[in-house]
């Protein structure tokens, strides 16, 4: 898609979508950017209180950008995604992770299944802990937690795990794989998380996007859960993995994921190996698709949107028929949905 191709995206139509995303109860700012393959055109566009230059935390888009570094390790051969990651990670760290119908499946792992979401390793944050609570929702209402590994691994030998390691059409969203991930990462390059990530902002020049906390990121915009803005600093202190960004560096990082100047069509192609998660969203190896069964929109086919979104309603996604890149946030934890909505709305005027 070119400038002379736009239906009818334009500045003043962006601007009423992106104010009607604000329009919706406990919506406080939304801030979205839009660029063609070929960058004949872009548009920026936010409401409330961001603005096209905020930071703001992306939350799991971190997941895309830590499989950027692992594919990569790939391709240079560092690393090959069938490895057991109990070839990186120690025995004492793995025991009785992962025990299925009384199995012990720990030492079946594979990178793969890391990047897939196919471990069946359970969600620390997202998935019921042994007395029926959610740690994700105790820390959305104001308990601070800090998570370092020890307590990660900790509390997943307490949770049932979902399924066997690589199960034939299982997948189960967990942080928990890239909790994993990271350590391995570290070990295969001898480098904190932090720095691995830190050098991929000064190479894409991602000049305003730091892991968190930082000082850099003073001005990060508040995370918000309804009306409240959630302090979840210590968090960010133990992952070593969260991220401030901008939609202008959210723009450039998608855009090198997927232009073909790192990982050709045919591999990207290869990633495309996508299992349900959760509505409305399939993963493959490392990316995440946006779907829309055709159902539910009768009147045109939803094109394929791949990228990856994050629990603060923050998306970064290329739309490869449209060719067309989309960063943005609505940065509510409550109600992340509408950013897809949005998105949607700026999709069907392209």
């Amino acid at each position: 898609m070119n400038s002379t191709e736009i239906k009818s995206l334009n500045q003043q139509t962006l601007d009423r979508i992106v104010a009607k995303a604000t329009a919706h109860k406990n919506i406080h700012g939304a801030v979205f950017h839009i660029q063609s393959s070929d960058k004949a055109w872009r548009l920026f566009s936010a409401s409330g209180n961001l603005s096209p230059d905020s930071q703001y935390y992306i939350a799991s888009i971190n997941k895309l950008i830590i499989s950027f570094i692992t594919l990569r390790l790939f391709q240079e051969k560092v690393i090959n995604l069938n490895d057991k990651i109990s070839a990186y990670l120690p025995y004492d760290l793995l025991k009785g992770l992962l025990v299925y119908n009384g199995k012990d499946y720990s030492d079946e792992i594979t990178i793969n299944h890391l990047l897939s979401h196919t471990s069946g390793l359970p969600c620390y944050l997202i998935d019921k802990r042994a007395d029926g609570k959610k740690n994700m929702e105790l820390i959305l209402a104001g308990n601070q937690q800090s998570w370092p590994m020890e307590k990660v691994v900790d509390e997943v030998h307490r949770m049932n795990p979902k399924f066997k390691p690589g199960a034939k059409g299982k997948a189960n969203y967990s942080e928990t794989n890239f909790r994993f991930l990271g350590k391995i990462l570290e070990v295969v390059t001898n480098k904190k998380l932090s720095d691995l990530l830190s050098a991929v902002f000064v190479e894409l020049e991602m000049n305003n996007t730091f892991v968190l906390p930082s000082e850099s990121a003073g001005n990060c915009a508040p995370v918000y859960y309804k009306q409240n803005k959630i302090d979840i600093k210590d968090y960010w202190k133990s992952t070593h993995h969260d991220i401030s960004s901008t939609v202008t560096d959210q723009m450039k990082f998608i855009r090198t994921f997927f232009d073909g100047n790192y990982f050709s069509s045919e591999f990207i192609n290869k990633l495309k190996k996508w299992n349900n998660i959760f509505f409305p969203f399939k993963y493959g190896i490392g990316i995440q698709k946006f779907y829309i069964p055709r159902i539910f929109s009768p009147f045109r086919a939803v094109p394929e949107i791949i990228g990856h979104s994050g629990s603060v309603g923050s998306v970064a996604f290329y739309l490869p028929e449209k060719k067309v890149y989309i960063t943005g946030t609505v940065n509510q934890s409550s109600n992340p949905g509408i950013a897809f909505r949005t998105m949607m709305n700026i999709v069907n005027k392209l």
